[in-house]
């Protein structure tokens, strides 16, 4: 059974950082592809990340120079760092995992960034 738990969402002060974790555990591979997404409230879910199995890392425009993707391979954990965190960055932060022809998804955490 493979399980994602997202974890290291809060409240932050707008200008703060955080850095969100994604780890996996049950039969995955290291270099899975991942992706966080992002859904605040009364829009849609948005691609925010991702990191293809080759390490390469893609960014939504309003967060690139802002977020960072990276992983642990040998945690099976992926991490978002959020700088200069925004009002209009809240949200549940999820993320998503794809290993062989399956998808996972966390259950989400919440980013709330005050002004």
């Amino acid at each position: 059974q493979v399980q994602l738990v997202e974890s290291g969402g809060g409240l932050v002060q707008a200008g703060g950082s955080l850095t969100l974790s994604c780890a996996a555990s049950g039969r995955i591979f290291d270099n899975d592809p991942v992706t966080w997404y992002r859904q605040a409230p009364g829009k849609e879910r948005e691609l925010v990340a991702q990191i293809t199995s080759g390490g390469s890392a893609n960014y939504a425009d309003s967060v690139k120079s802002r977020f960072t993707i990276s992983r642990d391979g040998g945690k099976k954990t992926v991490y978002l760092q959020m700088n200069s965190l925004k009002p209009e960055d809240t949200a549940v932060y999820y993320c998503k995992r794809i290993s062989g022809w399956a998808a996972y998804w966390g259950q989400g955490t919440q980013v709330t960034v005050s002004s």
